[in-house]
């Protein structure tokens, strides 16, 4: 199941040492070396807890007794552990079940990413972990039923637009088709955006006769792609009335907005605006968002009046870089209009570099040789673009350097002869700056 991607040295001189700090090094007895490989597995969620995940020691091509005698365990940055480590079988085991919807909501791919660290000498491996979706999700509505008032002089071709089912599985496991019953009076249509979704809109087909039948029952079914195979209903109840032969229009079919993810509650973040050719109550217009996320009703809301758009919610150009929200104008006869406002959310350099220590040596030979590796470390800054482009270093004055490498690793390493006698112990301050305006910066104190 797993396999190894590669392996490389994790080592290239970074030359700029310019802060002092305090830090405490005793000098003891341990040779220490630097390798980095990949493995990378696929499991579906929902496994079991001690399922199987692979032979890490025969994927990495270490001997367990090498896990053993290097105390190998695992690192990761976040704060739930998914999967652990059998250092005497040498595999990877399900620790907590998986599921993909919490870990991932609908991003694929979906994945976890951890690192093994051995000592004596010091070795660290990526592993990935892929996480397949399975059918354990139903297609839902947000609403059991939705009410229209439609005039029986609409105009057969009117549009009416309905709720998209939601599905928290993706791919194919996520919503496949729909289909609307009976069809005497109405036809299913829909229509893929470029986003990938399809919006859901059923047209009128044939006349309708209030004086024949003043209400009509439809039920929309959702169904999934998956196997077995499952399936959601919301019943739409139309309610038949005289005159109103204009629907609203919106000026555009799509409406875009930037916004900066620190705006205080209560800013505007866009106006959409439709018109309707009727006269008094047909012609007056409703608005109103119709996503059934939850997450973009608890973030936006509309005035109904006027189209006006506004922030209730704290925004996170490191949670969301931008939302999409369907906006609907109905009037009083029950026709609509739909369209899209985009907004995007723009960064500000509000997070400081995030220094996490993977492994550190409190004592070290002073025979130690050059290069030889003390302390590991990875660098995380959640912003983008310069914002998030970190720098580190280390004070000067002392018998080492700090080297770093691709993805945000670097590595303490001896750059000259110790001498017990001359000093018994270093004071190492790693300071990490990121070069956003104003720039932000964060340090950490060796032992």
């Amino acid at each position: 199941m797993g396999y190894i991607i590669g392996c490389y040295t994790f080592l290239r001189k970074y030359s700029d040492r310019t802060m002092k700090g305090q830090a405490l090094l005793f000098i003891g007895l341990l040779s220490l070396g630097s390798v980095m490989g990949q493995a990378s597995y696929t499991i579906p969620e929902e496994m079991a807890k001690g399922s199987l995940v692979g032979n890490i020691a025969q994927d990495l091509g270490l001997d367990t007794k090498r896990l053993a005698s290097g105390k190998a365990r695992l690192y990761t940055r976040d704060n739930d552990e998914y999967i652990k480590l059998n250092r005497e079988r040498g595999v990877l085991l399900v620790k907590e079940r998986i599921d993909r919807e919490v870990l991932c909501r609908q991003t694929t791919p979906c994945a976890l990413h951890f690192q093994i660290i051995l000592e004596n000498p010091m070795e660290f491996y990526s592993v990935t972990v892929g996480i397949i979706d399975i059918n354990d999700n139903v297609p839902t509505f947000e609403e059991t039923e939705i009410k229209f008032k439609i005039s029986e002089s609409t105009i057969t071709g009117a549009k009416f637009v309905l709720e998209r089912a939601v599905d928290l599985d993706v791919g194919i496991n996520g919503v496949h088709s729909y289909e609307l019953r009976p069809t005497d009076n109405f036809a299913l249509k829909l229509q893929h955006n470029a986003e990938g979704n399809k919006n859901v809109e059923m047209v009128l087909k044939t006349p309708l006769d209030r004086e024949k039948t003043e209400q009509i029952s439809l039920v929309l079914t959702a169904v999934d792609g998956g196997e077995p195979q499952m399936s959601g209903t919301m019943l739409i109840v139309i309610t038949v009335l005289d005159a109103n032969d204009n629907a609203p229009v919106f000026t555009q079919p799509t409406h875009k907005a930037t916004v900066y993810e620190n705006s205080p509650k209560g800013t505007i973040v866009a106006t959409v605006t439709a018109s309707d050719a009727d006269q008094g109550s047909n012609g007056k217009i409703t608005y109103s968002i119709t996503n059934t996320l939850e997450n973009v009703r608890k973030v936006f809301k509309i005035n109904r009046e006027t189209g006006e758009v506004t922030l209730i919610g704290n925004i996170d150009f490191e949670d969301s870089q931008h939302f999409e929200l369907n906006v609907r104008a109905s009037d009083n006869g029950g026709l609509t209009d739909s369209s899209k406002l985009i907004v995007d959310l723009q960064d500000v350099n509000d997070n400081k570099p995030e220094i996490n220590i993977m492994s550190k040596s409190n004592v070290i030979s002073e025979d130690a040789k050059h290069n030889t590796v003390v302390t590991m470390i990875n660098i995380e800054d959640k912003d983008s673009e310069e914002n998030g482009i970190v720098q580190c270093f280390i004070n000067e004055n002392v018998p080492f350097v700090l080297k770093s490498s691709t993805n945000n690793f670097y590595s303490l390493l001896t750059d000259s002869d110790l001498d017990r006698d001359i000093s018994s112990e270093y004071n190492i301050t790693v300071t990490c700056s990121d070069e956003g305006v104003p720039s932000l910066s964060s340090s950490v104190t060796l032992t």
